[in-house]
């Protein structure tokens, strides 16, 4: 068992002043994993003052040793990817085939790619007699989910060291032992006091104090809609610069033309990963009236074929839900799915064949859904999906537009060229186009309720810059 007492203010192992520890369950044994400690207010006050008092060295560091910081962390990050991949398996769910791919070494790459846009800050722009400066925004608030948790943190981490600015950090209480992992790392790597902070405790206490707090500028959060609009609503006093990723209810759209079984695969399997908690998983998947039944019978056969298990076995592809809580919850809408008169084809509420404990949710396939469900509307973060048909191009994308998310979206047609037309006409974020793979140097964020900002790529670095002109 993995056990924290300290948290990381000032560059130092601290003490919180918060009493007691969070256990953290393993949702696939319900045995504890983890201790980590509780901080308080007070904490959070010394984490942004210490932010606050390492703000003007480090923005003024010169650029190019900001980026040689940030490939230190990169390696000292892989130094650790065994006990990564172990925080993930342990406390999220995964499988350990998929913990590595989905969970590690993605945010370690894209750690040390933010190295090279360091230099961005460098750009002057001369505009008639104005020069057109960046600067970073300052002391940052990130409040980071459990699902992606290291990705998700590496994402707000690591452009806002590139850009100068520094920060106080909060992982989910479900998945924190990365973050006391990765404050090593960066500890590791001899990153100036201050710049980093890690605190920890319950959300209510700590995640409001950071984002209402005086001497914060920025607030980036991923997390649902709902606890997004708190944020923001806490933000606004101080008139902070938000950044939220949030919910989604993404659609797939699979023409009449497409090479049927290799898109329900990829559709199926989209939403399956991770035991379907990913924000952009494509839950709707809306398939021409002519193929429907056909597909059905696919999704139902691939999503069977799917092993249900212990994560820590190599063969299984779906393994817990995070918590018996967010078990409840799908199960729910399992239920609310049956109650609303979709067909169920596979899945359901009973626990999977061969299983007697943990979080397990079998992965289940809802046909005959229309767009007004409740399990076509609302983002349900299980191994669910929900299968609508369509008659013609048209109204397919007035479905999948049809939601108060914009995060993802996805089209497989006969080809890239055709698929990118209809892709063009989804209010979404990113649009997936014959099974694309996710690109870190990529915008990613959404439209509407789904949030705003963008992480990763330049116009996640944009995030954490402010622009100045100078008249001359």
């Amino acid at each position: 068992m993995r056990t924290f007492d300290k948290i990381y203010i000032n560059g130092q192992w601290v003490k919180p002043n918060g009493e007691g520890s969070d256990k953290v369950i393993n949702p696939a044994t319900d045995k504890v994993v983890a201790k980590v400690p509780y901080g308080d207010a007070t904490d959070v006050d010394n984490a942004v003052q210490a932010a606050r008092n390492a703000f003007d060295a480090w923005t003024n560091t010169p650029s190019d040793q900001r980026a040689e910081y940030l490939r230190k962390i990169a390696k000292e990050m892989q130094k650790r990817s065994a006990d990564f991949e172990i925080t993930m398996v342990e406390e999220l769910g995964i499988p350990t085939s998929l913990a590595d791919d989905y969970q590690v070494s993605g945010p370690i790459g894209a750690c040390a790619g933010f190295a090279d846009r360091c230099s961005q800050m460098d750009e002057i722009e001369e505009i008639n007699n104005s020069l057109i400066i960046k600067e970073a925004v300052g002391v940052c608030a990130f409040i980071n989910p459990w699902n992606y948790p290291l990705s998700q943190m590496i994402g707000k981490v690591a452009p806002a060291l590139a850009a100068g600015c520094t920060m106080v950090v909060k992982a989910a209480s479900q998945t924190p032992s990365h973050a006391f992992i990765l404050a090593d790392a960066i500890d590791a790597a001899g990153l100036p006091a201050g710049v980093f902070n890690l605190v920890h405790g319950s959300g209510r206490v700590i995640g409001e104090k950071m984002c209402s707090h005086p001497e914060v500028d920025m607030v980036s959060f991923t997390g649902s809609t709902e606890a997004g609009i708190k944020i923001a609503e806490a933000a606004a006093p101080t008139v902070k610069r938000v950044c939220q990723e949030l919910g989604g209810k993404s659609a797939f759209i699979i023409t009449a033309d497409a090479n049927l079984t290799d898109a329900i695969a990829y559709g199926v399997e989209d939403v399956m990963v991770n035991t379907g908690q990913t924000c952009t998983a494509l839950t709707r998947m809306l398939v021409p009236n002519s193929r429907y039944e056909e597909a059905i019978q696919i999704a139902k056969d691939y999503a069977e074929a799917m092993k249900v298990g212990d994560p820590s076995d190599s063969e299984s592809y779906i393994g817990p839900m995070s918590s018996e809580s967010q078990r409840k919850t799908v199960l729910s809408y399992i239920e609310k799915g049956i109650e609303e008169g979709a067909r169920l084809v596979t899945g359901g509420t009973e626990m999977p064949e061969g299983l007697s404990q943990g979080a397990y949710v079998r992965p289940t396939i809802f046909a005959d859904v229309n767009n007004k469900m409740v399990i076509a509307q609302e983002e349900i973060f299980g191994p669910v999906l929900a299968m609508i048909p369509y008659n013609d191009i048209d109204e397919a994308v007035t479905i999948a537009n049809d939601t108060v998310f914009g995060l993802s979206s996805a089209v497989y047609a006969k080809d890239k060229g055709s698929a990118i037309v209809i892709a063009r006409r989804l209010r979404a974020g990113q649009c997936y186009v014959n099974s694309g793979d996710f690109n870190y140097d990529a915008p990613f964020g959404g439209y509407k309720q789904s949030g705003n900002g963008r992480e990763w790529g330049n116009a996640g670095m944009h995030e954490f810059i402010e622009i100045k002109s100078i008249q001359t």
